[in-house]
């Protein structure tokens, strides 16, 4: 079973890329296969709302979401980390969310994936809650099965993520629920 990482986070090496390789590390040693999209090395143009999708498992914006609609597809489970902009995701994992919508209009081909959620900010309570329910809320429209750490939403983490503990714990409790109930649905 495949499990997709996504850093949401525009800054090359920063904190979301480095809680995906991560998660991906611990999913890799629990003899998951691990793949990612890193915004930070892709280029997605927003979606334009033109509609081709409807009829054809087709985009015909030339971009690296082609390669990310694979990515997706082949997923049994979606991990996005986002650091918190202006109380939400980043404006580069929203052009992939909005460009989804082919996956969604295509036969939900993410219907039943497992799906959770991570989120950095500035400090405890920097906006991560509403970060994850936006990740969340992407998840739940296509369908998806989403886990959080088992206690709460999912991974919740303050700057320097990689040096908050208590926030470490929730990112390795929420891929080891990702692990858990991938190999429960085995």
């Amino acid at each position: 079973m495949k499990i997709l990482g996504i850093s949401a986070s525009p800054n090359k090496g920063g904190s979301n890329d480095k809680l995906i390789e991560k998660v991906l590390g611990i999913a890799k040693n629990r003899d998951f296969e691990v793949d990612s999209v890193l915004m930070s090395s892709s280029k997605i143009a927003p979606c334009t709302a033109c509609g081709m999708c409807r009829y054809e498992e087709i985009c015909p914006i030339d971009d690296d979401m082609q390669q990310v609609y694979r990515k997706l597809k082949d997923a049994d489970a979606i991990v996005v980390s986002s650091p918190v902009y202006f109380g939400t995701v980043t404006a580069q994992v929203k052009a992939l969310f909005d460009r989804s919508v082919l996956s969604r209009r295509q036969d939900f081909q993410l219907k039943n994936k497992v799906g959770a959620a991570l989120a950095v900010g500035g400090s405890r309570n920097g906006g991560q809650e509403k970060t994850i329910q936006t990740i969340h809320d992407w998840m739940h429209i296509h369908g998806m099965i989403v886990v959080g750490d088992g206690g709460h939403f999912g991974g919740i983490l303050q700057k320097p993520a990689l040096d908050d503990v208590e926030g470490m714990q929730t990112v390795v409790d929420t891929i080891n629920k990702v692990c858990d109930v991938l190999e429960k649905m085995k």
